[in-house]
């Protein structure tokens, strides 16, 4: 299976699609200095098959190249930074403590 993220900028959200078809996204807002994560979905017939762990790292990984700090509002995107710790110094300090992140 093929699998691609591309940034949705009209609807504000990164999207990833398996064989051409979308299996999730993951919605954005963005503010002057950050991106807020706020909801994320994979589709029921995607779940259990990594492609959020894809999405999410992918859009992190964009956000972070695009010169913007990281608030991981959505519980799958606040996870994901948990236990992929090279991603807790893009949120920014005054975020962490109350997202119960790592200082």
């Amino acid at each position: 299976m093929s699998t691609e993220v591309r940034i949705n900028t009209a609807l504000e959200r990164f999207e990833i699609y398996v064989d051409g078809d979308i299996a999730g996204y993951a919605e954005y807002q963005d503010t002057a200095s950050e991106r807020a994560f706020v909801h994320t979905e994979i589709y029921p017939r995607y779940e259990r098959q990594g492609y959020a762990k894809e999405l999410i790292g992918t859009a992190l990984r964009s956000t972070r190249g695009e010169g913007f700090g990281i608030l991981p509002m959505c519980s799958m995107v606040r996870h994901f930074v948990e236990i992929n710790p090279q991603f807790i110094a893009s949120v920014p300090q005054w975020a962490r403590g109350r997202m119960g992140l790592p200082q």
